[in-house]
């Protein structure tokens, strides 16, 4: 069982990360690499299955960091105590872990609901091989500044 403390550092900790990563998807347009907003794409997904479009901007950042949390205490509570390595190690390996689900079960199924398809990998877009490379930076980040979060939070996960 996740006592009060390990979830509420947790939760805090995947804010911050997701929060960080959202950061580096608007700055990568000064790199070259697509900016990749996630509450928008969220919003128009939410909005696709409406006449109207009832959801705003809000609504799509409160689904992201809703699960940038669900993905921190994912780790927590499933995954900590299985992946070896140093916190750096263990967040880049939870980062490329994030980017192929992301890539190859998440983006398909919501470029599907909001209309579109993207493709696995995002192969049927102009620029898939830069939307790999920004996604695998944020997901990288993500997992990177969480590990962090969680060494400094003194989360060591459930056994």
């Amino acid at each position: 069982m996740i006592s009060s403390a390990v979830f509420w550092r947790t939760v805090i900790s995947g804010f911050i990360a997701t929060f960080v990563m959202s950061m580096v998807a608007f700055i990568q347009g000064g790199l070259g690499l697509p900016v990749v907003d996630i509450g928008h794409i969220i919003v128009g997904s939410f909005n696709e299955v409406h006449v109207d479009e009832p959801y705003d901007i809000l609504w799509g950042n409160t689904a992201y960091f809703m699960g940038g949390i669900l993905l921190a205490l994912i780790w927590v509570v499933f995954l900590s105590g299985r992946i070896p390595g140093n916190w750096f190690v263990r967040g880049l390996i939870y980062g490329v872990l994030i980017s192929v689900v992301s890539g190859l079960v998440l983006s398909p199924l919501v470029s599907l609901a909001a209309g579109d398809w993207f493709g696995f990998f995002y192969l049927d877009t102009w620029v898939p091989g830069l939307l790999i490379l920004a996604g695998l930076t944020m997901h990288l980040t993500y997992g990177v500044v969480l590990m962090l979060c969680l060494k400094v939070a003194g989360v060591q996960g459930l056994e």
